[in-house]
């Protein structure tokens, strides 16, 4: 018997303990991007939005993303899915709304990080909310926090803190946690521009105790002053992206014109594959159904899932998906950028719940579809009705070691399913029980990663800790089996020759 790591158990929760922003939301479905679901909000709604997150006290983080997002998503799997899994990804770019509109679902216009965050600002000094500002230049960010004292003479900022400049996993988070923590803010801006921000939040929004979190990118040197805004007439025309390169040419130019590129090529892609075929008027095309059984429900989906069927069907998918779901998807004949951005926000709002999603038997044109937005390993999946039971207790199986530790050292330590901020540090502390039965051994420890689906910065961050502990142990420890998801967050963080080179 080898011992495991294996994925921990998810506690159902009842709904009222629901965050408010996932609750029979019955706004106007979402339209994916490019694999990235944007929320069909304006500028009042997300406002009012966030305030139902400030109310209710459970952590959230808000995504305002624009082309630049897309486009390092494409690449970089972790940053993917953290858009994917925000709870807010706004639209802050008006070559997505016009994107939106190709793709045959409208949003209402851009609600950019440059709007948003003086307006939330105004708020929190009307309603007394606690601010704080992590990240910037020193000099940035001290600007910043006196014109907006200076401005709003009753806002509470209770904090700021600009930590060096270096990379991420080697950033001191636990001072940066405490700082937080102490503090106590209702809304938490991080300007460490993208994806370190998203991927900072991601590593921390569950344990900080905040509300909300919002990347602000850019926006601290708006009001700080530093950088000025694009006049009215820029910014309603689209041009923004202009005066934005007048200002800082050498630092843009080159990413303008890559993302242009990217993005041009990635979007039209899209929209060829999934919007340039005739809505069929077959009989055979009908609304969602549901059949409840004992352990989940069963959802039959209809044959053209585009955005008129979703529009159709928004009040069946808001309250009545409330349970472990298999959706049949077998006899799905099209699915268009609507039809992809509801399977995400089914997924997100489940998992919320403590409740998985599977997919049963997806067809051809969804598997395409998934596959085009780079979203197949978001997803459960399961050929029938006995693979996706296996499916859902999987998410159920306790990590456990087994009690007999000399014995299990000569086999490899099996991690499973995600290793990320959600369990990193369970599997940290089964992993270094593990490591320390093993002081001054000869024979090398391996961990194995294959059957590992995805893991983020947090669960690098237990690699980097194993290979530290086992080097203190006098331990040669090596991983192996790593799959393409897991080697391109390795690669990102620069960490692949570090950490999976096998050589003792």
């Amino acid at each position: 018997m080898r011992p495991t790591v294996l994925e921990p158990p998810t506690s159902s929760q009842p709904d009222s303990l629901v965050p408010s922003s996932r609750r029979s939301e019955t706004s106007a479905p979402r339209v994916a991007i490019l694999g990235v679901p944007f929320d069909h909000l304006t500028m009042a709604q997300t406002i009012e939005r966030i305030e139902q997150m400030i109310a209710s006290r459970r952590p959230h983080y808000v995504v305002t993303a624009n082309v630049d997002f897309l486009v390092q998503a494409r690449q970089d799997v972790e940053l993917r899915r953290i858009l994917v899994e925000a709870d807010l990804v706004l639209c802050d770019g008006t070559p997505l709304v016009w994107a939106s509109r190709l793709l045959g679902n409208p949003l209402p216009g851009r609600v950019a990080g440059a709007d948003l965050v003086p307006r939330l600002i105004q708020q929190a000094a009307e309603r007394n909310y606690r601010i704080f500002f992590l990240g910037g230049a020193p000099e940035v960010s001290a600007r910043a926090v006196l014109n907006l004292q200076n401005q709003y003479p009753r806002l509470k900022i209770v904090g700021s803190y600009s930590p060096s400049f270096v990379p991420l996993l080697e950033m001191d988070h636990a001072e940066m946690c405490r700082r937080i923590r102490e503090a106590r803010p209702d809304l938490l801006f991080v300007a460490f521009g993208c994806p370190k921000a998203e991927k900072w939040m991601a590593m921390h929004y569950r344990g900080l105790g905040v509300p909300v979190l919002i990347g602000v990118g850019g926006t601290i040197d708006f009001l700080a002053g530093r950088l000025q805004r694009a006049p009215v007439w820029m910014q309603h025309g689209g041009v923004e992206w202009i005066w934005r390169l007048l200002q800082e040419p050498r630092r843009l130019v080159g990413r303008y014109l890559a993302d242009l590129r990217h993005f041009g090529i990635a979007l039209l892609r899209q929209w060829w594959r999934l919007h340039t075929r005739p809505r069929s008027l077959s009989t055979a095309d009908h609304s969602a159904s549901v059949r409840v059984e004992s352990t989940w429900q069963r959802v039959r989906v209809p044959a053209w899932l585009d955005a008129a069927a979703v529009r159709r069907d928004q009040l069946f998918w808001d309250q009545e998906i409330r349970r472990h779901c298999l959706l049949e998807l077998d006899q799905v004949r099209f699915i268009d950028s609507t039809g992809v951005g509801l399977l995400v926000g089914l997924q997100k709002r489940l998992h919320a719940t403590g409740h998985t999603l599977v997919l049963l038997a997806p067809s051809r044109s969804v598997r395409r579809a998934l596959r085009l937005m780079r979203l197949e390993d978001f997803f459960r999946v399961a050929t029938d009705a006995a693979q996706a039971s296996q499916v859902i207790r999987e998410q159920g199986v306790e990590m456990n070691l087994p009690p007999d530790l000399n014995v299990a050292l000569s086999q490899p330590l099996l991690w499973q399913g995600e290793i990320t901020a959600a369990n990193a540090d369970q599997v940290w502390q089964h992993t270094r029980t593990w490591i320390r039965a093993a002081r001054c051994r000869s024979v090398p420890l391996v961990i194995d990663l294959a059957a590992v689906r995805f893991i983020d910065c947090s669960g690098l961050g237990v690699m980097v800790r194993a290979k530290k502990l086992a080097a203190q142990q006098q331990v040669w420890l090596r991983f192996a089996g790593a799959q393409a998801n897991v080697r391109n967050v390795l690669r990102w963080a620069r960490l692949e020759t570090a950490l999976l080179d096998s050589s003792p």
